[in-house]
């Protein structure tokens, strides 16, 4: 009698099984990996994020430091208001005199964009270039976007932090009548703005990114 041989393999459920199996197995393989792709993107823009803010707030900072005082401009030198920005900076440049250069931060389209004037010679042409517009004359050098808001705040002495400049007035009329006191006749005019508050904000952000600085430091 033959005995009837017998093949193996597998049946058609175990090999569903086995589909099935692979199929989630593959799902969840690419979701795995398309979290981490997301998150280094993430990763990667936060640190952009972190690298063009800090290179905008550096620059505030250099010229923050450089601010001229308010009796070489012959009035302030940090000014805030609605439209941006304005400081009026010591320029030094290897083999020539010292200058000074006006600078504006200003946001338009979403960009931050710093406007500087060309080395201001004397005093007639630091206040032509206060009371005018930038013109061709004038260096624009975008620094970041994404951008909703830029406000700022001094700080004056007694005022505290403001976005007045009438209290920048009534400091620098404080410090030149004090120099008709007899005790304080010899010392130097004391800054009317010491300290300068960015608030930045933007779409992409919770809250504002704020830093402070010191002027003229």
């Amino acid at each position: 009698m033959k005995r009837r041989r017998t093949v193996g393999g597998f049946t058609l459920i175990e090999l569903l099984v086995a589909i099935a199996i692979l199929a989630v197995i593959a799902v969840l393989s690419w979701r795995g990996l398309d979290q981490i792709i997301r998150g280094r993107q993430t990763v990667t823009n936060a640190m952009e994020d972190e690298r063009v803010f800090a290179q905008l707030f550096d620059q505030m900072r250099i010229d923050a430091r450089q601010a001229a005082t308010e009796d070489e401009v012959g009035e302030p030198s940090v000014s805030v208001a609605s439209s941006g920005l304005q400081i009026v900076r010591e320029l030094y440049a290897p083999g020539s005199p010292p200058r000074l250069q006006v600078v504006r931060y200003r946001v338009s389209d979403g960009r931050i964009t710093r406007y500087a004037s060309p080395a201001l010679k004397n005093i007639g042409e630091v206040r032509r270039a206060l009371s005018g517009d930038e013109n061709g004359n004038w260096s624009a050098v975008p620094l970041m976007g994404g951008i909703g808001t830029i406000t700022a705040r001094i700080f004056v002495t007694k005022a505290g932090w403001t976005t007045e400049m009438k209290d920048v007035q009534s400091a620098m009329s404080e410090n030149l009548n004090n120099l008709k006191v007899p005790q304080l006749g010899n010392a130097p005019i004391p800054r009317a703005v010491t300290g300068l508050e960015i608030s930045i904000g933007a779409a992409a952000l919770k809250r504002p990114v704020t830093r402070v600085f010191l002027v003229g430091e």
